[in-house]
């Protein structure tokens, strides 16, 4: 049921992303970017799809922290599960798959940016281990109106403890 993401599931994973957007409580992004700007984005390991019967649930990939070289082990994680198959299951397991191919590829930190009101996403960091480092408060605008979030962090116990 999780696999890698290929071009052919750019449709699919724009749509959940899409959809997403509409929450206002997933990003500050207010726009779908074309399928080669997200591409591009995302490390290409570590970005898998949850399908069932060839249907896309949800996604989840990992973004560079920045490109300097001290930070190569550290990204940030996106997971984003489609409305209706939220409450399922599905965002725990691309959590745990996402965190295991981050660690065969490298990566020592995992961190996120939550917004407060956004309570699942808080509970699936928390079950799987990110720690709560604290909190942004009015760091950017979305839809004119000032936003927190709150910033949460894995570090590998297995990658990068030398």
């Amino acid at each position: 049921m999780i696999r890698r993401i290929t071009s052919a599931d750019a449709k699919d994973i724009l749509k959940i992303y899409a959809l997403g957007l509409e929450t206002r409580n997933a990003t500050f992004e207010t726009k779908v970017p074309s399928w080669e700007t997200w591409d591009q984005k995302f490390h290409k390991h570590s970005r898998i799809v949850f399908a069932d019967n060839g249907e896309i649930q949800g996604w989840a990939g990992i973004t560079p922290f920045s490109n300097r070289e001290v930070y190569k082990g550290v990204a940030e994680v996106s997971i984003y599960v489609h409305p209706d198959y939220i409450g399922k299951g599905i965002g725990s397991q691309l959590m745990k798959k996402l965190i295991k191919s981050s660690e065969e590829n490298g990566i020592w930190t995992l961190f996120s940016s939550v917004f407060p009101e956004n309570e699942a996403t808080i509970k699936l960091h928390t079950r799987n281990n990110f720690k709560l480092l604290g909190r942004r408060e009015k760091i950017a605008k979305l839809d004119g109106n000032w936003r927190d979030t709150l910033i949460f962090e894995r570090r590998s116990k297995i990658t990068g403890i030398d």
